[in-house]
């Protein structure tokens, strides 16, 4: 039996649920706040709508049907300069280990430039190190304080990156 091919593409409404669940699985296993954090975002539950402005997009790894992880851009709230956030990048554990965040993020980095974005800012939490490395080895530098106002001040690792 073979498995289902794994997909990259663009959020559809249906897949909202889903979305929402792998990231809040996540954080939940992660041990992350669930205040301070996108746990309680309430843009987690109607994703599509949230992202089908001109000036972001957001991805999902489809296994199938299956939502296996996501990542998306949109202008760092409260900032004034061409800059992107990295938002909501989340994998379950069937997703790891495959290379998948590595083309997540190239794929993202893309859309940020071709949406006119300078650079790409992220906030992370310090025990998500499989995270932290792969956004070291795709170029960002951390920061010491955060920029724009995400509203997840449980994060407390900040990194940017020029496009």
């Amino acid at each position: 039996m073979s498995k289902a091919p794994i997909l990259i593409r663009e959020i559809k409404t249906e897949d909202d649920a889903q979305v929402a669940a792998v990231i809040r699985a996540v954080l939940v296993e992660m041990g992350a706040p669930k205040v301070g954090t996108a746990y309680a975002d309430e843009a987690l539950d109607v994703m599509t709508a949230t992202y089908a402005q001109n000036d972001r997009a957001y991805f999902v790894v489809d296994e199938g049907g299956e939502i296996i992880g996501g990542a998306g851009v949109a202008p760092l709230e409260n900032f004034e300069d061409a800059i992107c956030e990295l938002q909501k990048m989340y994998f379950l554990p069937e997703a790891r280990g495959k290379g998948l965040g590595a083309k997540m993020m190239a794929i993202c980095l893309e859309k940020a430039k071709s949406l006119g974005y300078d650079k790409c800012y992220l906030e992370t939490l310090p025990y998500m190190t499989d995270a932290t490395k792969l956004y070291a080895t795709s170029g960002f530098q951390n920061l010491d304080a955060p920029l724009g106002d995400t509203g997840h001040y449980a994060c407390n690792v900040w990194m940017i990156k020029t496009l």
